[in-house]
């Protein structure tokens, strides 16, 4: 059977687009979800019950006791992730500090904040003890250096759980990452970036997902007393 100009054109105009749709719709529910490395990692709210990781995608790093030598990992940090996240609301960042190292590190704010909102930034001041203690519950395969620091930054989802990702650069290809170098800025734009878009995108997909569950509870409910 021969297909009219006209036939096509109306195919190419409403059905082509409505594929497009449900692929584009099948697609967002079903992206890789990043895997878990650790559950239950030590939650920052038992060193200051100010912060805590539950409910928050939060981002973490560890400057420890020497800020000089971890500048530029914070700043590649801030120009490639917390500014890309700060505007959402169940993200933050928080990095550790020796509390020994308060007013040096309190100058490193102090500059960071003339060109960026540090609503979403919390600088943890605590003890060595207490920092190794919440960093050796994330069971990676390195430790903290002498000066309880890490080139690494980390992701840590609303369940308290570390996630991993796998990096895309060509040279490291499908190398797991239990954390993201932050000297790296490749490291940083290619792959943390989007591994903390995944993680967001996951709860927010959840949410939608339970919020049309409410919807029909609700309009059955109604039908039900009508």
């Amino acid at each position: 059977m021969k297909i009219s100009k006209k036939h096509l054109v109306l195919f190419i105009l409403f059905i082509v687009p409505l594929l497009f749709y449900i692929y584009l719709q099948m697609g967002t529910y079903n992206f890789g979800k990043l895997p878990i490395v650790t559950k239950n990692v030590i939650d920052v709210s038992n060193i200051d019950k100010k912060l805590k990781f539950k409910g928050k995608v939060t981002v973490v790093n560890f400057i420890g006791k020497d800020t000089t030598d971890s500048r530029g990992e914070i700043f590649n940090l801030n120009e490639k992730i917390y500014k890309k996240f700060y505007g959402y609301t169940d993200f933050q960042l928080i990095s550790f500090v020796d509390k020994a190292y308060k007013s040096q590190t309190e100058a490193l704010q102090k500059k960071l904040s003339k060109y960026t909102n540090m609503v979403k930034w919390k600088f943890l001041y605590a003890s060595k003890e207490e920092i190794n203690a919440l960093y050796e519950s994330f069971q990676t395969n390195e430790k903290l250096d002498d000066n309880i620091h890490t080139i690494k930054a980390f992701i840590i989802d609303k369940e308290v759980a570390l996630r991993r990702g796998e990096s895309t650069i060509k040279k490291l290809k499908k190398k797991k990452l239990f954390g993201y170098n932050m000297q790296s800025v490749a490291e940083l734009k290619n792959d943390m970036f989007d591994d903390v878009k995944v993680v967001l995108a996951e709860y927010s997909l959840a949410l939608k997902k339970n919020n049309r569950s409410e919807d029909r509870r609700i309009k059955s409910i109604s039908n039900e007393e009508k």
